[in-house]
């Protein structure tokens, strides 16, 4: 079970307050980024998700770090199917 994975911002979703699409090992969703978003947010930022919610902002080193525990611990499935519990792109 992954507490909170990480994923990297790829677009702001026009229309809506706080969505981001954000990519996370190989797949897209939109999650909200109210929390992350004092801390200045753009596409290209990594960020922590917790159940479809940018924790944190993150650096980039540390996501790639993370990612690859993620694969040598045999999560990375794991992680992709958290991730595709998120709202997908075309969800409100």
């Amino acid at each position: 079970m992954c507490l909170a994975i990480p994923g990297q911002i790829v677009s702001m979703v026009e229309g809506t307050a706080h969505g981001a699409l954000v990519e996370v090992v190989g797949v897209r969703r939109r999650v909200d980024v109210s929390l992350v978003e004092p801390d200045g947010i753009a596409p290209g930022d990594w960020v922590l998700i917790h159940v479809g919610f940018a924790m944190s902002k993150i650096r980039a080193d540390e996501a790639i770090d993370q990612l690859r525990m993620l694969s040598v611990l045999g999560e990375e499935e794991a992680a992709k199917q958290e991730a595709r519990g998120y709202f997908d792109e075309e969800s409100p």
